[in-house]
């Protein structure tokens, strides 16, 4: 490896997501260290994205036909050869199943794949050459952020799991120096009213559907959303049919920056993903003091719990209508509401960014290391 080694992130789309945030804080709290970090996304998926400094879009727009798709690899494989990395880490199941085999015909030798993407949103297909990239070692590690994603590759070939690390997701702390009046000021939201909220990807599997059926059951709720993507129209029509139309906020997509703002004009996050594998917006916004009602997910139990306790409380998101007491009872209930913002200030620690990125650094320099040595040092 040079002296100055160079590392090569790849995503699919760029948007401001939880993979997108993790990969840039990574390139971000690696570069002090003496790495030349470079980024490659497939192409862009939001027009409000800024990305991070050396970073390459391979393709305008997301390939649909046989022909653009073959554009792309050749294009993909292209692009690593010119960036010449000594490492690449992929990240979610199409940058794991792309990028890899992309990275190594274009001759890179060490390649570090990212379980970011919740089994839910692989079919049958994707997991199957999944698996077999990691039985052949087309992966030489794979990291998975929480204990619960990791179960999910139980029962995966020995030579997949021995290259599998668990390396919790870090995160910057979200809280803002604004008050709450002037938070939602700046996002054109309502001043006298009790503000629900999530910041997420507009998609069906986040089930924000959920969060705008609790609206019927206190006709002084409102809900803003923070985000973009292909379900809002189904979203609105939603809000409509229920007749909370005129309660209902979207603001758009923010960057990282203005997340903890945002943050700041709610009373309540709600929560109701159907499938994460650490739920990074969660943690963020239950560090920065909001009281959280969430789906009833393992992952989400597992990282959203300090030695002081629960961080939240949960409900089903198959059942609606379950949302709507935990919701009443963190509003009403200071006391409780209290403990659980005094828990959730400990996720800091938990989840420490700088333990996340020493992880991978290790991970960078460990390259080449026989998979038995680097497995019997980490269980070490």
């Amino acid at each position: 490896m040079s002296s100055r080694p160079r590392i090569l992130f790849i995503q699919t789309q760029a948007e401001n997501a939880g993979a997108q945030e993790i990969s840039r804080l990574l390139g971000e709290g690696l570069d002090p260290k003496g790495y030349d970090i470079h980024h490659l996304f497939f192409y862009r998926k939001s027009s409000s994205f800024e990305a991070p400094p050396n970073t390459v879009f391979c393709v305008e727009d997301r390939p649909r036909s046989a022909m653009a798709f073959a554009k792309f690899l050749f294009r993909l494989i292209r692009q690593i050869a010119a960036i010449k990395p000594d490492v690449v880490l992929t990240f979610q199941h199409y940058g794991n199943l792309f990028g890899a085999p992309a990275a190594r015909l274009a001759g890179v030798r060490h390649v570090i794949a990212n379980q970011v993407s919740a089994p839910k949103t692989m079919n049958d297909k994707i997991r199957a050459i999944d698996k077999l990239w990691g039985r052949i070692g087309m992966y030489d590690v794979i990291t998975v952020n929480s204990a619960d994603t990791a179960g999910d590759y139980a029962g995966y070939p020995d030579r997949y799991e021995k290259r599998m690390l668990h390396v919790p997701h870090g995160f910057r702390d979200k809280s803002s120096n604004l008050g709450r009046s002037a938070a939602r000021q700046q996002f054109g939201l309502p001043q006298d009213v009790i503000l629900l909220g999530s910041v997420a990807r507009l998609n069906p599997l986040k089930r924000l559907d959920v969060a705008i059926r609790a609206l019927t059951h206190n006709e002084c709720w409102h809900l803003a959303l923070g985000g973009q993507g292909p379900d809002e129209l189904r979203l609105r029509s939603i809000a409509e049919g229920l007749g909370v139309a005129d309660r209902l906020h979207f603001t758009g997509e923010m960057g990282p920056d203005k997340v903890g703002d945002f943050l700041a004009a709610l009373d309540l996050f709600v929560f109701p993903s159907e499938a994460e594998t650490f739920g990074l917006a969660a943690v963020e916004a239950a560090q920065a003091g909001l009281p959280i009602v969430a789906n009833d997910l393992p992952v989400l139990r597992e990282v959203l719990q300090t030695e002081l306790g629960p961080c939240a409380l949960f409900a089903n998101s198959d059942e609606p209508d379950s949302f709507f007491e935990p919701i009443r009872e963190l509003l009403s209930n200071q006391g409780r509401a209290t403990a659980m913002a005094e828990s959730a200030r400990e996720l800091k620690k938990l989840y420490s960014l700088d333990a996340m990125i020493n992880a991978y650094d290790q991970l960078i320099m460990d390259q080449g290391k026989p998979i038995q040595t680097r497995a019997e040092e980490a269980a070490a």
